[in-house]
């Protein structure tokens, strides 16, 4: 028999307190976005107490610059996400119903339309302190994987964007929905843990990629280098994770049992996909433009 593995109990909910008629849950989810964006303050913060890694030995912000910084982001990250999440997944369903737009604890958000939201954001701030936009783009790269690395390790505690059947050796029967329609071992459905591929790629190894080429390699003297190497970093990672992970409900149809938003012949692309080329090609664009102005 195939071994699978278990779901972990870990609920999505880390407490929730209930007093009268109030309640209150800290969820996992909410955690990640919370210390991901003090990791990524604290990241910045140490870039811009160093002179020496920047361009002509000067920061191009001061620390209280950043902890505005982190407001303006947090504003981006959220509006973002939300309004990408409702105009690339489910446009029809928000449409019909556009209260629910701003409902974000019931959940919906994505990474595209919140890093469109981080760039909106981060132009405004640079107009407004007169400071490189590509500085502070760079800066902002660093700080991203921390904040992806959790998401995604909240995705899976709340069982959430699972990938593929497999009977994989380390495929996970998930709860709920997941467990349904693809008996594949021993009568239970056993999927890629593709919320852990990606934490994996777009987390740990992008992050760690990007740091020592913005604190060892002097890549911050580069403007728009390490901006490049995280959009092509993300970009491939989860053009590569997309393989895995299971298309969203709303693009899977009898005649499209793969969810391809894009389909040619026997094989497409997924939205997460798509959405990830112009990333793919923009990150190469910056890095070979880097490279010719040394």
């Amino acid at each position: 028999m195939q071994a699978v593995l278990p779901f972990p109990d870990i609920g999505p909910e880390i407490f929730a307190v209930q007093l009268g008629g109030f309640s209150f849950a800290l969820r996992w989810y909410a955690l990640a976005y919370i210390v991901g964006l003090i990791v990524g303050w604290r990241l910045i913060t140490a870039a811009v107490k160093r002179p020496s890694l920047w361009a002509q030995d000067s920061a191009p912000m001061t620390p209280q610059q950043v902890e505005e910084l982190l407001t303006w982001i947090i504003l981006g990250v959220v509006l973002g996400g939300r309004l990408g999440f409702t105009l690339f997944y489910q446009p029809a369903y928000y449409l019909a119903n556009p209260a629910e737009i701003l409902m974000v604890w019931q959940g919906g958000m994505s990474f595209h339309g919140g890093f469109l939201g981080v760039a909106a954001a981060a132009i405004l701030f640079a107009r407004r302190h007169r400071i490189a936009l590509s500085a502070l783009s760079d800066s902002l790269a660093i700080a991203a994987p921390a904040g992806l690395f959790l998401g995604r390790v909240a995705n899976f505690i709340n069982a959430e964007l699972w990938g593929r059947p497999s009977d994989l050796p380390w495929a996970v029967v998930f709860p709920g929905p997941a467990a349904q329609d693809c008996p594949n071992v021993a009568g239970l459905c056993a999927r890629h843990p593709s919320q852990l591929y990606e934490a994996g790629l777009e987390g740990l190894l992008l992050g760690a990629v990007l740091l020592v080429l913005a604190f060892s390699r002097g890549w911050f003297k580069r403007p728009w280098a390490l901006t490049g190497v995280f959009l092509f970093g993300y970009g491939a990672a989860r053009f590569f994770v997309e393989v895995f992970r299971q298309a969203d409900a709303q693009f899977i149809t009898p005649d499209n049992p793969m969810g391809y938003v894009l389909q040619l012949g026997s094989w497409g692309l997924s939205m997460g996909q798509l959405l990830s080329l112009p990333m793919i090609v923009l990150g190469l664009w910056l890095i070979l433009r880097s490279r010719a102005r040394l």
